[in-house]
């Protein structure tokens, strides 16, 4: 039923949201020069993915984790992005393709070592990573991967169609900060 509501939000999102879309696109283009920015991810199974988001650093940060990047790094365009949490919209795309769910544990990169054995060890990767979750609207972020992983398996444990639209309520009325920058 999940697999069902997210692709359906998804493409309604994306149906309803392209304005958006290309208006960011277009911007995003005299802010950085590339504002789409894709990155290969650790998605269910451990199956590497493209996770595609809007470009809030220039284009020169190095490739870690949030909280490990400079926050000079962000250009002013982008923190509004991410204030807004607008620079996640294209992950509706990834939903769509269903590599992702709209509420699932935050998808990490692949050297990001401690995290993985953290979350393979309670199972975390038998689900599909999501745009948002428990983790995010608590302000936990990759840089606690014991926490997070426990939050993670908290969530897949208990998570309820009620609990589902939850996080997505908090997460687009401003609840949690996403992963933190430094």
């Amino acid at each position: 039923m999940i697999r069902v509501i997210d692709f359906l939000a998804a493409f309604f999102g994306l149906l309803f949201l392209w304005p958006v879309l290309l208006i960011v696109t277009i911007i995003g283009i005299f802010d950085t020069g590339s504002p789409v920015f894709v990155q290969t991810r650790v998605g269910r199974n451990k199956v590497p993915f493209k996770l595609i988001k809007f470009r809030t650093m220039s284009i020169d940060t190095e490739s870690v984790a949030s909280h490990l990047a400079s926050n000079a790094s962000i250009t002013k365009f982008g923190s509004f992005l991410r204030r807004t949490k607008i620079d996640e919209l294209p992950q509706l795309i990834n939903v769509a393709k269903g590599e992702m769910s709209l509420v699932g544990p935050r998808p990490n990169l692949f050297n990001q070592e401690e995290l993985i054995k953290e979350r393979d060890a309670l199972g975390v990767y038998n689900v599909l990573p999501g745009v948002t979750g428990l983790a995010q609207v608590q302000n936990i972020d990759m840089s606690t991967p014991t926490l997070l992983a426990k939050t993670d398996k908290q969530m897949i444990d208990n998570l309820t169609v009620k609990d589902y639209f939850k996080y997505i309520i908090k997460t687009v009325t401003g609840s949690g900060s996403g992963d933190a920058v430094k």
